[in-house]
């Protein structure tokens, strides 16, 4: 009877995170739509080459500001209803955008949906992360990136059909609207599923709310496991913060002051580095480079703009498939086992790539690179990344440190996002490296990026959430102890 329920259990939880996962889906087709959008909307507001960057990059700006409230939403709203504005916001935004009559209220309408991709980037991986099982939350949790992925890929399909056969003054004047608009429809949606899920049931233990977490545990877990579990979540707490349970009584008024004081602990610190790292890596890896501007990267193999397009929506489906594997391996190898194959496979990829624009090597070259890439990213920084992220921070700071990490992900995201058309236009550069250099700068990052994840990142496959803390700690003194042994033998070896 119990395996039963557990069975059943499983398939309720995942029919939530599918839910929660929707909002992975917007910020997909958000980011994404502009990559077909954007010169019909150069053309018809007749931008700068520096208004165009702009008129992209602006709703990462607004992601940044998403991603640093959202954690203070997610403990104040609760997970539930601070998805739930997402949802509004960004159907104000698809709708809004669409029907701007001139480029600033564009701007602003752009930014609003920036805000609810922030949001959604930050509470939808973390309320998976705080329902999914230990054993299934690899890939209960890849099931965001997946989400975010399919989001991309529909768009660009979608993109591809209303532009196809367009005339270019129609698609100047009205297909670009089309465009921004269709994301009204997932938007709606995904408000309309919210009604149906619950709470967290780890944020209802944090705000006191015991009977309400132990009704939505019994759900999906066994009933001699629901005591256990609330009492792992409130000593969780406790030990978290210094000044043990007499915090936790207060933490309804100092909510915002609590979590800047868990933060000074060097401990914590060190948790909230390691998550700013592996976020803002995520995208110096040159993601955006092939979500924002492959039609761009592609144009030298391409004969229209139909063309391009459609190219681009096969690479969303190679990646979808990329996600597809990571799912099925993450807790089978592990999060850094694969973290590692998958990264090798991007630096190897973007050197080819560079070497293909640096020998001027034409035909689809170019595309075969770019679905390489796309699927070692997906095994790599897609899936394990986001699994690490919803991990890693212990839950006196995951809602703090997800908006940190967030922050510093969607900063990371504009810089790529405003620099590779500045270094792709770059005389200077061009004429030293004939078009390769960003794809060599972004290869040279991800090996960095994947030496510090050896240092400084556990292997987390297996491990509760509530002794992520323990296990950082650990690292970090594995570290420290390597450090000085090696001190001690330098030491003895001068003697």
């Amino acid at each position: 009877m119990q395996e039963k329920d557990t069975s059943s259990g499983i398939g309720y939880i995942l029919a939530i995170c599918l839910v929660a996962a929707l909002g992975g889906i917007l910020f997909g087709y958000d980011t994404a739509v502009i990559s077909g959008a954007i010169d019909g909307i150069t053309r018809h507001f007749d931008l700068s080459p520096t208004l165009k960057g702009w008129a992209v990059s602006s709703v990462v700006i607004g992601s940044i500001a998403g991603a640093l409230g959202a954690g203070w939403l997610a403990n104040v709203l609760g997970r539930r209803m601070t998805m739930m504005t997402a949802a509004v916001l960004f159907l104000i935004s698809a709708i809004g955008s669409a029907l701007a009559p001139n480029f600033v209220l564009y701007i602003l309408l752009r930014l609003v949906g920036g805000v609810a991709v922030g949001i959604a980037s930050v509470v939808s991986p973390m309320y998976m992360g705080e329902l999914a099982p230990q054993h299934w939350r690899g890939r209960t949790l890849s099931m965001f990136q997946q989400s975010l992925v399919v989001g991309q890929t529909i768009v660009f399909f979608v993109n591809y059909f209303i532009a196809r056969d367009a005339a270019e003054a129609w698609l100047t004047d009205y297909g670009w609207r089309w465009m921004l608009g269709s994301e009204a429809i997932p938007a709606v949606l995904f408000g309309l599923l919210l009604l149906l899920v619950p709470e967290s049931p780890r944020w209802c233990i944090m705000r006191g709310q015991y009977d309400r977490a132990r009704k939505i545990l019994k759900r999906f877990t066994p009933s001699d496991q629901i005591e256990p579990m609330v009492e792992d979540v409130r000593n969780s707490l406790d030990s978290g913060n210094a000044t043990g349970r007499r915090a936790m009584n207060r933490q309804r008024r100092d909510e915002r002051r609590g979590s800047r004081s868990e933060l000074r602990r060097p401990i914590m610190m060190g948790i909230a580095l390691v998550g700013i790292f592996l976020s803002a890596a995520q995208q110096f890896s040159g993601v955006n480079v092939v979500m924002y501007y492959a039609p761009t990267v592609l144009s030298g193999v391409t004969d229209s703009t139909d063309s391009a397009l459609l190219q681009t929506g096969f690479i969303g489906i190679v990646f979808i498939f990329g996600n597809l594997a990571g799912m099925y391996m993450i807790d089978r190898m592990g999060r850094i086992k694969l973290l590692t194959v998958g990264s090798l496979a991007c630096i190897a990829s973007m050197v080819t790539l560079g070497a293909i624009f640096w020998f001027d090597v034409q035909g689809y070259t170019a595309m075969f690179a770019i679905m390489v890439y796309v699927v070692g990213y997906a095994i790599s920084w897609g899936c394990c990344s986001w699994t690490l992220l919803s991990e890693i921070f212990p839950n006196s700071i995951r809602g703090s440190g997800m908006a940190m990490a967030m922050g510093a992900q969607w900063t990371a995201g504009f810089i790529v996002a405003q620099t590779f058309p500045m270094m792709r236009g770059s005389e200077w550069l061009n004429a030293i490296f004939n078009g390769a250099f960003p794809f060599w700068l972004f290869g040279a990052i991800t090996l960095v990026s994947l030496l510090l994840v050896w240092r400084f990142v556990p292997e987390t496959k297996g491990i509760p959430l509530e002794g992520m803390e323990s296990l950082m700690r650990e690292k970090f003194k594995r570290g420290r102890v390597k450090q000085r042994d090696a001190y001690r033998e330098a030491d003895s070896a001068t003697a």
